[in-house]
């Protein structure tokens, strides 16, 4: 079998024109005969170029509105014959196929239109059909055939094509193939995952996911680890979605802690200024305040120390003054919504900063999928969009909390489900002023927090921590007394957490004893 083989027919039929036009002239020019369908057709033959109809092949003319155009044995007969094989030949030539050698297909945008909030029979109708098969039936011939699913693909073609007198490698035409098959089985993930949400399967019999490269990365989470950033083209603001501005190019870890921050930053809405400090997916520094600044301040108080070569998120337009501030300390990663002009020209001046623009605030209480790989299998969830609000809080205590303490609850509940569990969040006047996150024993969590409490008030010279007054959050209920007198013993008056322990009795007897006012939410939020 030869390792080149020339490209004589070509069969063009793309949703997506871009380019089409030139990719064409281009073939043409190496004496490649076209062969096209539908509105491509009309787009080459305006452009004056000749074009055979797939109908010419097949005997057949297009039909039920296009749907039935290019399912024909004299079209996958010219893909899927082998060129190597006597009796696939003289079928070929008994029957009247003509081989097609390249293939340039972009598939419905079935994708775009299920992200642009169409509804279920425009999204069915954008189910390419002829389009994956004549696709798979390329690329199964991948050792002949030539197979793009998209206008880079052609132009790495065309290029081969230049530069051997039009002739494509073998070698060349497989690493088209096994992309071709990455592409299908996206197009069909993306298909059947809608499909599951319309009928609100929550566990089908199959799942499948797919993604489009945005990033090679240097490497993952450590040096020896391969890795790469893919889209899955969710319409969501963050990290996969943002435009970056500026800086070096985004890490894995980068990637990671820049999708926490914002998720977190998103849970917290845009009314109020607020600003998350990441590090290790954790934060180290929330907090709310009357301007962008005020809040950063604030969050960064928490843990300066920390909060050094972290990420920092923002909810609202990223000011000078903002950023100013910011830049003071070394900082890997800004996204915000926005950036003003004064903003950009500060961070010019750090060339490796990385800043990030999104289009606005994740819906923290959007429906989505998270999944984890484990040995062998997929853990597939629900994102966790549950949210409490005031009125769903149930007073446990003989005393009930002031409305100064419902607030900082409400605020320190919804940074806590960002934290790693067990998490214990320590919050006062709209910020965080000590976090404990990750932690075998809740208790250890709740010490955790206090001694960064302690910590960050000898290093700014208070005459004591921030602790006294506050109030706490656990992300899970309090299994013993023990984690919520260790938040009492560092100064917390108020406690939120979801209740459901079996010595729930204790816990609040205990809250009474030491006069805490405590809440059940009857929600938790682990976060592993």
């Amino acid at each position: 079998m030869s390792d080149r083989f020339k490209i004589r027919r070509a069969l063009l039929s793309v949703s997506d024109k871009e380019g089409l036009v030139e990719y064409a002239q281009r073939l043409a020019s190496h004496g490649v005969e076209l062969v096209s369908t539908g509105g491509t057709a009309r787009t080459l033959k305006e452009a004056g170029l000749e074009v055979a109809d797939v109908a010419d092949l097949t005997g057949f003319p297009e039909m039920m509105d296009g749907r039935v155009k290019t399912l024909h044995p004299a079209v996958h007969g010219g893909l899927l014959y082998r060129r190597d094989l006597e009796s696939h030949i003289k079928d070929a030539e008994r029957h009247g196929i003509q081989p097609i050698d390249l293939v340039y297909i972009n598939l419905y945008p079935f994708e775009s239109t299920v992200v642009s909030g169409a509804d279920f029979d425009t999204c069915i109708e954008n189910i390419d059909i002829g389009g994956p098969a004549m696709l798979r039936a390329a690329a199964k011939n991948g050792h002949s055939v030539a197979v793009c699913t998209d206008a880079d693909d052609v132009a790495s073609v065309l290029a081969e094509m230049d530069n051997q007198d039009g002739e494509v490698s073998s070698a060349h035409a497989r690493k088209l193939a096994a992309k071709t098959y990455a592409r299908t089985a996206a197009y069909d993930a993306a298909i059947s995952g809608w499909y599951a949400q319309q009928l609100e399967e929550t566990a089908p019999d199959w799942i499948g996911f797919g993604g489009h490269l945005a990033q090679a990365l240097r490497y993952g989470e450590n040096p020896h680890q391969a890795a790469a950033f893919y889209r899955t083209g969710e319409k969501r603001a963050g990290v996969a979605t943002a435009r970056q501005v500026q800086g070096k190019e985004l890490s894995y870890n980068n990637i990671n802690d820049t999708d926490a921050a914002y998720e977190l930053i998103g849970e917290l809405g845009d009314e109020t200024p607020a600003v998350a400090i990441i590090k290790h997916a954790n934060p180290c520094g929330v907090a709310m305040g009357e301007t962008p600044v005020a809040a950063y301040r604030e969050a960064l108080a928490c843990d300066s120390t920390s909060a050094f070569g972290g990420i920092v998120a923002l909810n609202r337009l990223l000011d000078e003054e903002t950023a100013e501030e910011i830049t003071k300390i070394f900082t890997e990663v800004v996204i915000a919504p926005g950036a003003d002009q004064g903003a950009l020209a500060v961070f010019e001046k750090k060339k490796n900063l990385r800043l990030l623009l999104t289009s606005g605030l994740p819906d923290p209480a959007a429906k989505g999928r998270f999944v984890k790989a484990v040995a062998g299998g997929l853990l597939v969830q629900d994102r966790d969009f549950g949210r409490v609000e005031k009125d769903d809080l149930r007073v446990v205590t003989e005393r009930a909390p002031s409305e100064k303490e419902l607030e900082d609850m409400l605020f320190a509940w919804r940074v806590a489900k960002h934290v790693k569990s067990n998490t214990i969040v320590y919050a006062k006047d709209g910020a965080t002023v000590g976090i404990g996150a990750g932690q075998m024993s809740r208790v250890d969590s709740a010490r955790i927090a206090a001694r960064k409490a302690e910590d960050a008030a000898e290093a700014a010279g208070w005459d004591e921590p921030r602790t006294k007054g506050c109030v706490a959050a656990s992300d899970a209920f309090f299994p013993f007394p023990d984690g919520l007198l260790q938040a009492a013993s560092a100064g917390a008056t108020a406690v939120i957490q979801p209740g459901g322990s079996i010595r729930d009795d204790k816990v609040i007897e205990a809250a009474n004893e030491a006069g805490l006012a405590m809440v059940f939410t009857g929600m938790r939020h682990f976060r592993h």
